[in-house]
């Protein structure tokens, strides 16, 4: 406190101003003008320091990616939140097309396209990477929700 009370006394003395003394509007305001304040020209910082260009940006996004989905709690939550996406949409796209009655078949064979797909792309991998497993989750969550949605039907 003592330190901030001694910065802004310094400051007003600079102005002819002090706690103590009483100086009227017009003697501060033309001390102020008066005084030595310079204007400086803005300039562009130029440091070397990190990436500059949106190409280098983006080219560091895999790296940084890589190193947050390190922790393993990170991995499970997007895990998690790929295996209830998938059952979203497996309900959304139930319900709109089971409720028009058009074009049922299709979207039966595009689901069955789907997964099988998402099945062999899954499978046929020697190494599974991460973005390949929240795939294999969307999928599971996708033939989940719409045999959670035969249930709902069939009962």
């Amino acid at each position: 406190m003592a330190l901030a009370m001694t910065i802004s006394s310094v400051s007003l003395v600079n102005y002819g101003l002090h706690p103590t003394s009483k100086v009227s509007y017009r003697s501060f305001v033309r001390r102020a003008s008066s005084s030595s304040l310079r204007v400086r020209p803005i300039q562009a910082v130029q440091d070397s320091q990190g990436p500059r260009r949106l190409v280098d940006i983006i080219r560091t996004v895999p790296d940084i990616s890589r190193n947050y989905f390190k922790s393993p709690s990170r991995r499970a939550l997007f895990g998690g939140i790929a295996l209830l996406g998938g059952f979203y949409v497996a309900q959304t796209i139930s319900l709109s097309f089971g409720a028009l009655g058009v074009n049922d078949v299709i979207a039966a064979v595009l689901c069955v396209i789907l997964t099988e797909f998402t099945t062999k792309f899954y499978y046929s991998r020697s190494k599974v990477t991460f973005p390949i497993a929240l795939l294999n989750n969307f999928k599971m969550g996708f033939t989940y929700g719409l045999f959670i949605d035969a249930f709902k039907l069939a009962s």
